[in-house]
């Protein structure tokens, strides 16, 4: 549901926005706009807040939102389960005067998609750093029943220096789904909004590659994915066809991390490798597991530059810094194409 969106260049006036009001919400201005729906600047006049306020496009017909209402209410059902520092928070959910929102964090910072595709290189400690925090979030979502089944760049938002917050629960599987009667929930064929393939194929795991029913795993998977493309620049796998690349992910093994880089630490390549096993009993038990030999990692890496008498403050993953087109972008790309929801099913979000 992440639309392609760009930032505005600085001389660029903001866009007007359709509503002055959703809810309690002032709504300041419009943050972004995709095929399916629209993202606003909110404020909350009660606690005094900005806040990033989720709807449908305006230019959608009633038979486009009721397409999508499906996804809209589950990303906001799963989203609701969970309270972490590193998964986007919702505040809100529900219909007022006929418009159905979702309130949600408002975040400042830059996706990971964006900042690979600029070229950015992460240093391994601080992949580390990340992914480490990532695997924690979906262990707290995991031991809540719920899996996000789309953990990719794209859905991972890069708030500060290393502190990444994974967003989009839009086709989680949670214990309060609304289930779609016409669909298979683990076969990503059958992922579909319209005729449209749900989820990620170049970071899907290969039982979601080959329609098999899929566990917390998956998750584990993709993001061992995600961190191999954060260490080596390019993703595990590649190919023009959609086919093929199910192929690939399903049956071939990619090379190493650090046989494609030799300054990438075979520890590190280790725990990606584990973390994309073909065979899901090969993986890590639990998100839990690889977050823990992530730390690990990292302490050891502290203990060595301790004794090598580098300050302490330059063992931090930000105290590298990133590239300054990192910091001050506003977070609504990546939310700006949402979905619709019926308002009885909006309203059963607050019970």
């Amino acid at each position: 549901m992440n639309a392609p969106l760009s930032t505005p260049p600085a001389s660029a006036t903001p866009a007007t926005p359709a509503l002055s009001r959703i809810g309690r919400f002032y709504i300041t201005r419009e943050l972004g706009r995709g095929t399916v729906g629209c993202v606003y600047l909110g404020h909350d006049p009660v606690l005094g807040r900005d806040l990033a306020i989720k709807t449908y496009n305006p230019r959608l017909t009633p038979v486009e939102r009721n397409r999508y209402e499906h996804q809209f209410i589950n990303e906001a059902r799963a989203s609701g389960l969970l309270s972490h520092p590193h998964i986007v928070t919702i505040y809100d959910a529900s219909v007022e005067n006929g418009e159905t929102y979702i309130a949600m964090e408002y975040l400042r910072g830059r996706e990971l998609n964006k900042l690979l595709d600029s070229g950015y290189r992460f240093p391994p400690d601080e992949v580390a750093s990340v992914v480490w925090k990532l695997a924690d979030a979906l262990n707290h979502a995991h031991q809540r029943g719920v899996i996000h089944r789309d953990v990719k760049p794209a859905n991972i938002f890069m708030v500060g220096d290393d502190q990444p917050k994974l967003v989009d629960f839009g086709i989680a599987r949670s214990p309060n789904r609304v289930a779609d009667k016409n669909a298979n929930p683990d076969d990503p064929v059958t992922l579909l909004i319209g005729n449209r393939l749900l989820g990620t194929p170049n970071y899907m795991s290969p039982e979601q590659a080959t329609g098999k029913p899929v566990d917390e795993r998956t998750d584990i998977y993709s993001l061992g994915a995600v961190m191999y493309e954060m260490l080596v620049g390019r993703k595990p796998f590649h190919s023009e066809s959609a086919e093929k690349l199910l192929q690939l992910i399903a049956y071939k093994a990619p090379p190493a991390p650090h046989e494609l880089d030799a300054r990438i630490p075979e520890a590190l390549s280790g725990i990606v490798m584990k973390a994309m096993s073909k065979r899901p009993e090969k993986r890590y038990e639990t998100a839990e597991k690889m977050a823990l030999d992530l730390k690990r990692y990292l302490v050891r890496q502290r203990r060595a530059r301790r004794g090598m008498k580098i300050p302490v403050e330059a063992l931090s993953t930000g105290g590298r810094g990133m590239p300054a087109q990192r910091h001050g972008l506003l977070y609504w790309a990546g939310w700006a194409s949402l979905a619709g929801a019926a308002a009885i099913a909006a309203r059963l979000l607050l019970r």
